[in-house]
């Protein structure tokens, strides 16, 4: 079970990652910055794509996703705090909060749960990817 939950907790962690990255990223004016919010997007996916691959040895059905009222919630949100700043320095602070989410919400699975091997390997990615592309995006702030 606690595998189970922590596939569908990185799975919709990097789904909510992947919704952030495009909202944020048709108000990207930087190409530097647009290239990172692109790779950390493609590691979300990849991410994904292994749960995926592995999720029916745990449990029927697929992994957790954002929800459409989840979807448009971020989406909302993003644009509120974007109307009056669309800045890359503003854009790269939402995305270090969002990140800084992820991060916690895989560590405390690290931290408190006892993974089989596999399913432990997909969250400390997870997490080190994270990790990686928040120390990229303070460089914008």
């Amino acid at each position: 079970m606690e595998d189970i939950n922590a596939l569908d907790e990185i799975h919709k962690g990097s789904c909510m990652g992947m919704d952030a990255i495009n909202f944020i990223l048709d108000k990207v004016e930087d190409s530097n910055f647009e290239k990172i919010l692109r790779k950390q997007y493609k590691s979300y996916k990849e991410i994904n794509e292994r749960i995926e691959k592995i999720y029916p040895n745990y449990n029927e059905g697929r992994p957790h996703s954002t929800s459409m009222p989840e979807k448009v919630m971020t989406d909302y949100m993003i644009n509120m705090k974007t109307m009056v700043d669309k800045t890359t320095s503003h854009l790269a602070e939402l995305l270090v909060q969002g990140t800084n989410m992820g991060i916690i919400e895989g560590r405390r699975i690290l931290n408190k749960k006892n993974l089989n091997e596999e399913v432990n390997s997909i969250v400390e990615k997870y997490v080190t990817m994270q990790e990686k592309y928040l120390e990229d995006l303070k460089n914008y702030l």
